[in-house]
């Protein structure tokens, strides 16, 4: 009879079960602890994901300002309209037998119709993607085109296989205007060039979310168990630029470019010489922000007739590539040889040293040997005895060498520094290029470097340098943002000028600034810069470059400031390798800097202050006279300085040319006054004035009974034998009345040095 007592072996498998049992719970226990605490988070986003859907809500852009509150950039409210291919093929299939329509080719006819794309690219997204929910067709579809879908939608029942959703766009209300400084952001709202993807974290607030519940079989729970987020705009940023100042610089940007073929484009800035504030810059070949992928004509040219296939990846590397050309800012980003323009630069420095006066004679035999080097003033048969003022004014390189030398390579690299050449601005753009000078400098680079030649600086660098020479020798940071501010109006941040330090003397500024403004209105080489009323201190300049395959090639540019007396601007346009015309910085760049501070300077509210010359050789404004006595009329255009022509045996004036409000040349000036039945009659054929002098020009118009407009330099009358006629406004053979104004365009066609 088996005892009742526990053998002991069976104690000890009892006791190891147990032992086994409470340590598997207590491992457990363990792990739920630490579950509960050390990795709750994790495992609750985990639940939480696996309950919920979560809908991201994009949030708005800041908008972008120009310094008087223009909008430069903002969102506008576009839609995408996608498909569904899944739906479309459901009801496809759900037709009763013998129902003869077909949703793919009715959807597919129907969209590319109103949006305008290919009829091809929508059917094979409705009958290859059949499996997807979603598929777009287009994206950025304005207002007008979304409310002609739903009406497509509603008129044949497509509920379930088209859709719209409202998206924010950015939207830039002046296109093209200043393309290159404020670039622009992807579609999904990230900044990507220029000011929107230097101030992006700024610009790109913080997107919401809509979360929906759902259950266990992924049905969307009751509202109580949803949540909205909101989004939160981006910071709104105020930039420098002047929409006015900005529209000016890039007229006369692309003008230069189309009247000289510039073969690589062509850059301008237009800065605030005591603050750095850039109130424009452009280059050329500007681009529609609002579609950025969209090549440029010269671009698109080019790539077509670049011979490869369109869907071969030499097509598509070309593209890309001259996408990202497009889309450079050539202001900041390349780097130039500055020619003649940096003499303002050597100027300072050599005032600065105390090596040069102003009335320093040096004697100019056309060239200068140095280290066995024999190097040419542009005036290749010499400029003879020259102050250093006329050397200046007359851009010669004999002086500017010989100054060179008096600086020394010590002094002149100390000044080189203390200018920012050595250094990027800093200016708050991405990109920013920087300067090549020689790392070892020899005593012929110094004489090289002198007038201008054999190194490199970016136009940003440049303008910042001459803004130093203008405000009285601080040199100052170059800036685009002035300030950003929330929805509210809060100030986030703000922008303070920035003096880097002060480079030379104002002494020494002033006395720049008077040489510089006598050789615009004098006889030195910046002459095409003159604006009437204004006094413009200009430099011009004209640079060889050296690089491979560009043997031959030139850059042509013209820097100056405003008003020199008191300067508040400064202005540089560069133009790279142009083709057409006399290529000189003096014709290429100085007319185009002198058009556009002729806009700039008034709409500033800089006062014009003219001298006795000009007001003396001013046109003047044709007045009307049809209706009057012609006794009378007469009378009154002779007291005014013109002759009077009368046609006809009337007594009253029935019309007239030049028309009323018409300006003219006062010397020569004639009023055709016809009477009775008499008019105007196109009998005189204009002749080629290409090449002539202002005298010779003048007088054969007037010989013809015509009359004169003139623009260009104000030197036309000194005789001077290098000021001669470029452009007319009617072209050779015209036949025109007599009195008919035509406007002829003078130019001082004297180079620079090249």
């Amino acid at each position: 009879m088996p005892s009742g007592k526990l053998s002991s072996s069976a104690v000890k498998r009892s006791t190891w079960l147990g032992i086994i049992i409470v340590a598997v719970f207590a491992v457990l226990l363990l792990r739920v602890l630490y579950l509960q605490t050390v990795n709750f988070e994790k495992y609750q986003k985990k639940v939480i994901d696996q309950m919920t859907t979560e809908s991201k809500v994009a949030a708005d852009r800041g908008k972008i300002y120009d310094k008087n509150g223009n909008i430069l950039a903002t969102n506008i409210t576009t839609y995408r309209v996608f498909i569904s291919p899944s739906s479309i093929k459901s009801a496809q299939d759900d037709l009763e037998e013998g129902d003869t329509k077909n949703y793919y080719e009715l959807v597919s006819k129907g969209l590319s119709e109103i949006l305008g794309v290919e009829y091809a690219d929508v059917y094979k997204q409705a009958t290859e993607y059949t499996k997807y929910l979603d598929r777009t067709i287009k994206k950025k579809v304005d207002e007008e085109t979304a409310d002609a879908v739903c009406k497509f939608i509603d008129d044949n029942g497509l509920q379930n296989m088209i859709y719209l959703e409202a998206q924010s766009t950015r939207y830039y209300p002046y296109g093209s205007l200043a393309s290159h400084v404020l670039g622009f952001a992807s579609a999904d709202g990230e900044g990507l060039y220029g000011i929107e993807y230097q101030y992006d974290e700024y610009l790109k607030g913080i997107d919401g979310y809509y979360i929906i519940a759902r259950d266990s079989y992924g049905n969307e729970m009751p509202l109580d168990y949803a949540s909205y987020i909101d989004a939160i705009s981006g910071y709104n940023v105020e930039t420098t630029i002047d929409v006015s100042i900005q529209g000016f610089l890039e007229e006369q940007i692309e003008k230069t470019v189309l009247d000289h073929k510039a073969a690589n484009r062509a850059c301008g800035i237009v800065i605030d010489v005591n603050t750095g504030a850039v109130l424009a810059m452009a280059t050329s070949s500007s681009f529609d922000l609002n579609d950025p992928w969209e090549l440029d004509s010269v671009s698109t040219e080019t790539l077509e007739h670049s011979g490869f296939a369109k869907d071969s990846e030499e097509y598509s590397n070309l593209q890309r590539d001259l996408l990202t050309s497009m889309w450079s800012n050539k202001a900041i980003t390349e780097s130039y040889i500055p020619g003649s323009t940096f003499k303002i630069i050597t100027s300072a420095m050599g005032f600065e040293e105390g090596v040069v006066k102003i009335s320093d004679v040096c004697t100019c035999g056309g060239s200068l040997v140095f280290g066995g080097h024999k190097i040419h003033c542009h005036k290749t048969e010499g400029h003879g005895a020259l102050t250093f003022a006329q050397g200046l004014q007359q851009s010669c390189n004999v002086w500017f060498m010989t100054l060179g030398k008096r600086i020394g390579i010590e002094n002149y690299q100390k000044h080189v520094e203390a200018f920012g050449y050595y250094e990027k601005t800093g200016i708050d753009l991405p990109g920013e290029g920087n300067s090549i000078f020689a790392s070892e400098m020899t005593e012929l680079d110094l004489v090289i470097y002198s007038f201008g030649q054999n190194f490199n600086v970016t136009p940003i660098q440049h303008i910042s340098a001459i803004s130093a020479v203008a405000n009285g020798g601080k040199l100052v940071t170059p800036y685009l943002v002035s300030r950003v501010t929330d929805n509210a109006g809060n100030t986030v941040y703000e922008h303070d000028t920035e003096i880097k330090r002060q480079v030379i003397s104002e002494a020494v500024c002033e006395t720049i600034a008077t040489m510089l403004e006598e050789g615009v209105s004098g006889d030195g080489g910046a002459k095409n810069a003159y604006v009437a009323g204004y006094r413009v201190a200009a430099k011009t300049g004209t640079s060889e470059k050296k690089t491979a395959g560009d043997e031959g090639e030139y850059i042509c540019s013209c820097a100056a400031f405003a008003p020199a007396d008191d300067p508040e601007v400064a202005i540089i346009i560069v133009v790279d390798e142009p083709k057409k015309g006399y290529l000189y910085g003096s014709t290429v760049a100085a007319p185009y800097v002198g058009d556009a501070l002729e806009s700039i300077l008034p709409y500033m509210g800089v006062e014009a202050n003219y001298t006795q010359e000009e007001l003396d050789n001013m046109a003047v404004r044709v007045s009307g006279y049809k209706g009057w006595s012609v006794s009378y009329a007469k009378r009154m255009i002779e007291q005014s300085g013109m002759r009077a022509l009368v046609v006809g045996d009337g007594n009253v004036v029935t019309s007239q040319l030049p028309a009323s409000g018409t300006y003219v040349e006062k010397n020569g000036a004639t009023v055709v006054l016809y009477t009775g039945k008499e008019a105007p009659s196109e009998n005189v054929s204009v002749p080629d004035l290409t090449g002539m002098t202002a005298a010779h020009a003048n007088q054969t118009l007037i010989n013809l009974g015509l009359n004169v407009k003139i623009e260009g330099t104000p030197h036309y009358l000194t005789g001077n034998e290098e000021i001669v006629v470029v452009e007319q406004s009617h072209p050779k053979g015209t036949m025109v009345a007599k009195g008919t104004v035509v406007t002829v365009t003078f130019r001082y066609i004297g180079g620079d040095d090249a």
